[in-house]
Order: C-alpha cells, then sequence, then structure tokens
C-alpha cells in the first residue's frame, strides 16, 4: 500500500471544501472529493470527485467503499459539507431545524461510523469536523446554525475520548465568517420576520459587512494544512478574528461578552 496519505472531504465542489481540496492535492495527498454531482466540480490535478449526499445512508456508505476499494484507506476524513440558515429561532419550523440538523449534524456521523472502522483496524487516522465560531459563540438569528455546531462540538469531544487508543484523533475546525457562497447565499427561514423584523435585518447588515471583508476560503484551507501537518490541538480556530473570539469567549466574563456581542449586532441592553 502507497505511503501517500488520502484524504476525503465532503463538500468539495466549492467554498472551504473545493479550496482544501486543490490545496491538499497540491501537497502530494491523494484527496477524494465528496460532491452531490461531479458533472458540477471543477476540474481539480490530484482530486478524485465520487458521488455522496450525505444525508443519505447508502450514498455515504456506497462512497466510502469505493474510496477503500480505489485507495485501500482512509487516513483522514474531513467533514466539511455544511449548511445555513438565518431566522428567529421562534418562526424556525420543524421541518427547517430537522433539514439543517440532517446536513450538519447527521452528515457527519454517517461519514464517521463508515469511515471509522477502517482507521481502527489500522490504528491510524484523523477526523476533522469543520465547525465554526458559532459552535462556541452563538449569534442572534443563527440560533439552528449555532445550535447545530453545538452539537457537532459535543460530538467531537466524546468522539475523541472514544477513539483516542486507537490513534485516531477528531478536530475541531472553527472558521469566522469566510466569504463563500454558504456565507453569502444563507438560506433565511420561510415564516415571516413579524416583530423581528427590525433586529433581524440589523443582524443581517452586520454580517453581510463582515462577510465583504471575511477570510477567503483558500485562509481556511491553509488552517486545515497546518492542522493535519502540526502538533495536535483539537481546537483550531480559523482565519479572520476567529483566534480573538475564541479567547474572549474562554477567558472573558459572561456578561461582559454578552454586551460586546449585542452592541456588535446594534441591540440595545
Amino acid at each position: 500500500m502507497s505511503n501517500q496519505k488520502v484524504v476525503v472531504i465532503t463538500g468539495a465542489s466549492s467554498g472551504i471544501g473545493e479550496a482544501t481540496a486543490r490545496l491538499l492535492a497540491q501537497n502530494g495527498f491523494k484527496v477524494f472529493g465528496g460532491v452531490r454531482n461531479p458533472n458540477r466540480a471543477n476540474s481539480i490535478a490530484g482530486v478524485r470527485f465520487g458521488t455522496v449526499d450525505v444525508n443519505d445512508d447508502a450514498s455515504v456508505t456506497n462512497f466510502v467503499e469505493w474510496v477503500l476499494a480505489e485507495a485501500g484507506k482512509i487516513d483522514i476524513l474531513i467533514n466539511n459539507a455544511g449548511v445555513s440558515l438565518v431566522g428567529p429561532v421562534e418562526n424556525t419550523s420543524t421541518a427547517e431545524a430537522q433539514r439543517l440538523f440532517d446536513t450538519n449534524v447527521f452528515g457527519p456521523l454517517r461519514m464517521i461510523r463508515a469511515a471509522l472502522p477502517s482507521m481502527r483496524a489500522a490504528r491510524s487516522g484523523l477526523i476533522i469536523n469543520v465547525s465554526s465560531v458559532l459552535g462556541f459563540l452563538p449569534a442572534p438569528f443563527m440560533g439552528l446554525y449555532a445550535s447545530s455546531k453545538h452539537a457537532l462540538e459535543g460530538l467531537s469531544e466524546s468522539l475523541d475520548h472514544e477513539i483516542r487508543e486507537f490513534n485516531v484523533r477528531v478536530v475541531l475546525l472553527e472558521p469566522t465568517f469566510t466569504n463563500t457562497k454558504l456565507d453569502v447565499n444563507a438560506a433565511h427561514t420561510e415564516a415571516p420576520l413579524g416583530v423581528y423584523e427590525k433586529q433581524a435585518y440589523a443582524t443581517i447588515e452586520t454580517v453581510q459587512a463582515q462577510i465583504k471583508s471575511a477570510p477567503s476560503p483558500q485562509v481556511v484551507a491553509a488552517k486545515i494544512l497546518a492542522a493535519i501537518n502540526g502538533p495536535y490541538r483539537m481546537r483550531q480556530p480559523a482565519g479572520g478574528n476567529a483566534t480573538l473570539l475564541s479567547r474572549l469567549r474562554r477567558f472573558m466574563p459572561a456578561n461582559a461578552v454578552d454586551k460586546s456581542l449585542r452592541k456588535t449586532f446594534g441591540f440595545g441592553r
């Protein structure tokens, strides 16, 4: 079996996933990109694309079995596929919340269940779950997205304890807002904003302004490469002010964090 490291990354057709697939291939990794439709993915030297729907058990199983048949192993799994949702918690339908969690939480879970047995057998592996700063610092009108990332962070910490004895580790990659289609074109809840309209629009304007000057996907991709090649650290804030926000959350009093967050989004007390 080749010593070349084999990487599987979901959501590889655009944004952070595409940038990461390209960078890893350029750095000598054998990359398999999971996408919904390989025909729509831009060709990248050194990257092989395969069909996967992370919301479907059979699709995930077939994709991982294809990679193992082609490469014989999976050294690194990057769970990057995700969706966003903007809107008041009260106005979010159960169906909207379920769709979000199906991709952002159960998608990584499906991929982990499929890939982990081969990593355990090899007694070697790294799982990188792409979370968000909202996974430790929730923002208004992104409550369901933030809760899905909180869930992913809890899953990741628990999993890391469970699989460490097999020499497999888990990394949480926590980007700030990034200049990608996911952040620019985030879906909105279907119900009218109603009494939340003023605050919701203020939040959306603030976020859109931040996205304009946000880091590119290439910045986050470089952080993923560093997480693979560098010393192990579970939480890896990525891009922009992600590291600062992580430190503020850890070391500032909760009341000060609350006031700062509300000031950022133009809210009252």
